[in-house]
């Protein structure tokens, strides 16, 4: 059986070369080459044709895809993997805290990426990890993961446009009394660390809005929609204007009663890559953060 990854399209449209549909269905010009010279195939009617070739209303294409192997650095695992939505295109898991997205040199193992990779070889997928939207460790909540390289690409497209869109909660020291504001203030790497981010004047235009949900002692609870999506961006910008998560010790917070960034991505909204059909998931609020509340 080919498990190569296939999809398939109905010519609808008169007096077009293969290459011309190839471009309508969104496959770039990397992804052709690689289909040409790196063991994928394009078929017309059940048979290989090349890219000049003349199509017919009504003709079936089938683009067969190279297969893709997994970094040698990714090893499967198999474990928990709360998978919220699941198509022949893309996944949505909910991701507990303290699961690192990808692994690393202090945490080579556990990642969604490990889980993810003993998963795919489980049901016979041959595709390694994409991963559209990433949490930090201590985040929780919603991840779109792409299941193959062509669907990354379809929705990091949609990411550029603004279109695939997040909203957070979290917990923040202090009473926030402006219900509704917007933070647009650059985000850079800080000169001092290689983790580290901060507001500065030469960074990467950043954008989040706040909303204050409630209000607690000395904290607030807030809802906090990503028009950007750079690294820590909510960190940062929450710490900015004095008021940092709740356990964030990078950027200012107290662990007093919370060992992690009272972080979580409640909201995931995004079109569908292949059907155009919007999609939107929703993640409960974490119980220890309604506690502190």
């Amino acid at each position: 059986m080919d498990k190569r990854y296939q999809l398939q399209f109905t010519v609808n449209k008169e007096s077009q070369i293969l290459r011309e549909a190839i471009a309508i269905w969104g496959i770039s010009k990397r992804t052709l080459t690689a289909i040409k010279f790196n063991g994928g195939n394009l078929l017309v009617n059940g048979e290989e044709k090349n890219v000049r070739h003349p199509l017919q209303i009504g003709d079936v294409v089938t683009i067969i895809f190279p297969p893709e192997e997994v970094s040698g650095g990714l090893m499967p695992e198999y474990g928990p993997l709360p998978i919220v939505y699941e198509d022949e295109a893309v996944l949505v898991v909910d991701k507990p805290a303290y699961m690192s997205t990808i692994p690393s040199r202090e945490h080579p193992t556990g990642s969604v990426a490990n889980f993810l990779c003993g998963y795919f070889k489980q049901q016979g997928i041959a595709s390694t990890v994409h991963i559209v939207t990433r949490l930090d460790r201590d985040t929780s909540g919603l991840m779109v993961i792409a299941k193959h390289r062509h669907i990354h690409h379809l929705m990091s497209e949609q990411q550029k446009k603004g279109l695939v869109h997040r909203e957070y909660e979290a917990l923040v020291e202090g009473v926030i009394k402006q219900q509704l504001q917007s933070i647009i203030a650059p985000i850079g790497r800080k000169e001092t660390s290689i983790i580290e981010r901060e507001v500065r004047e030469d960074g990467q235009f950043a954008h989040t809005d706040v909303k204050v949900l409630a209000n607690g002692d000395n904290i607030s609870h807030v809802r906090l929609k990503l028009h950007t999506g750079r690294t820590h961006q909510i960190r940062v910008h929450m710490a900015s204007i004095g008021h940092p998560l709740v356990g964030d010790e990078l950027y200012g917070g107290s662990r007093k009663l919370l060992d992690r960034q009272a972080l979580h991505c409640r909201f995931v909204q995004f079109q569908h890559p292949l059907t155009g059909q919007i999609l939107q998931f929703e993640s409960a609020f974490p119980n220890e953060f309604s506690k502190l509340l």
